[in-house]
């Protein structure tokens, strides 16, 4: 290995992974005098920030989805390949895509992550997360499906279990969900049934540490909560889940054991790093921390092998602030346009200073007129924090067609109120129908309309 790239063109660089690390690393390297290869296994980027959106019946997934193809189609010098690339060869420098072999003399690894159960993957069936396009489609039709069943059922006790939400994991991703899907119980829908009073759905926050949104200043996190509560979210923080079986979600607070009888619960507690880490382990040696992200030296390469890198939520950079960096967008950006420009610099037997990640604020939604932000030198909060939410929502938005497309919805849901993408699609035999009712009786929380779920 050296650390100065050779100079003689054509310098093969492969990306693995669309993502935000993946893409913008390609689209910086388009003038650049290289031949790239981005492979996928999905032939579209996903602006997974506004996936909660699409399981609230908000956004439609081709609203968030840009074709990998039209995104580089500018960019003479790459190709897009569909595949999944299974294994590496740092040695022979080449990337292995079921029989196919594709070599590379500078390698991008942008896998992401996925979310994570802490050992218990068995929750998954119960507990859907929130990282793909099928991830949200599953919510969605989990969410919309459960008014639908509460509206013909007659028993009050199981009725109620379909009309309890609880959401695991009080993070961004946690808040919005909560804040979305109870003002699409409270405002939306409360129109559009006749047999149930929409007012009994029950929305449930659980959050393990002592507030919701632990990286924004403690002053956001304690409005963030009481928005959520005005919205009708049941926040519960120091709440441990110990337990998601069937239709029971079993849970630790403080000495106490309680169990929430609830008929849907989604999962926004943790991630994991994609299985492209353990590879890397296995082929390099490279260390990997308890989350499986591979530990980075300060130029983003791996350990023993300067020509390979790993950028985005696969990657731990802790050579700033002695703790690494969150898996968010911004993060994955910021490095993929890093590498980008030092293989550039390489070329030119150059080099770059360290990576150094440029922290520019935290958002979060709430709900209507209402979010959280947090920009360092200004905090915001209420109308104004959404609409600056909303702005930068829309500026990094990948092509043109989904700003316009998305910004037309977002007028209209609302003027309206109303959502248009609240389509029950996919398997119809839900993990949460094949439980015993049974169980819903001797467990059921009772609650009295809106009021917060004491558990």
């Amino acid at each position: 290995m050296v650390d100065v790239l050779d100079n003689n063109p054509p310098h093969q660089v492969v990306i693995v992974g669309g993502g935000f690390g993946g893409l913008y690393a390609a689209k910086a390297l388009a003038k650049a005098n290289v031949n790239v290869t981005l492979i996928d296994k999905r032939n579209f980027h996903l602006f997974q920030p506004l996936l909660y959106q699409v399981a609230t019946g908000t956004l439609s997934p081709a609203d968030i989805s840009s074709p990998l193809r039209a995104v580089l189609s500018k960019s003479k010098n790459t190709k897009v390949l569909l595949g999944e690339v299974s294994d590496i060869n740092p040695e022979t420098q080449q990337v292995m895509m079921g029989e196919e072999k594709i070599a590379y003399d500078t390698l991008i690894v942008a896998t992401g992550a996925k979310h994570s159960y802490f050992g218990k993957d068995n929750w998954e069936e119960f507990a859907p997360g929130l990282k793909t396009v099928e991830d949200a489609i599953e919510m969605r039709r989990r969410i919309f499906t459960a008014f639908e069943a509460a509206e013909k059922e007659t028993d009050p006790v199981k009725r109620r279990a379909w009309l309890t939400f609880v959401i695991v994991g009080g993070g961004p991703t946690g808040v919005e969900l909560a804040g979305a899907i109870a003002e699409l119980a409270y405002k939306t829908l409360k129109e559009d049934f006749r047999n149930i009073d929409i007012r009994e759905t029950q929305v449930i926050l659980l959050e393990g540490l002592d507030r919701v949104l632990p990286p924004f200043a403690p002053e956001l996190s304690q409005v963030a909560a009481l928005s959520l509560q005005e919205f009708g979210v049941s926040v519960q923080t120091q709440t441990l889940v110990t337990n998601i079986e069937g239709d029971i979600v079993t849970i630790k607070q403080g000495d106490e054991i309680r169990e929430i009888a609830s008929k849907t619960v989604l999962w926004a507690a943790g991630v994991k790093a994609s299985a492209m880490g353990k590879v890397l382990a296995e082929r390099t040696g490279v260390e990997c921390d308890r989350a499986g992200r591979v530990i980075v030296e300060p130029d983003l390469s791996i350990k023993g092998y300067h020509n390979i890198f790993v950028v985005g939520d696969l990657a731990n950079f802790s050579h700033q602030n002695s703790k690494p960096l969150p898996g968010v967008a911004p993060v994955a950006k910021q490095e993929g346009e890093y590498v980008a420009a030092l293989v550039q610099k390489r070329l030119e037997g150059q080099t770059l200073p360290q990576f150094n990640y440029t922290d520019y604020g935290s958002l979060a939604m709430i709900g209507q007129n209402s979010a959280v932000v947090d920009l360092g030198f200004i905090k915001l909060k209420g109308f104004f924090a959404w609409l600056f939410w909303l702005v930068i929502h829309i500026y990094f938005l990948i092509e043109f067609d989904n700003k316009i497309v998305v910004m037309i919805q977002w007028a209209w849901n609302y003027i309206t109120r109303k959502r248009g993408a609240r389509l029950i699609t996919g398997e119809e035999s839900l993990a949460f129908t094949k439980v015993d009712d049974s169980h819903v009786s001797s467990h059921y929380i009772p609650t009295n309309n809106r009021q917060p779920v004491n558990v």
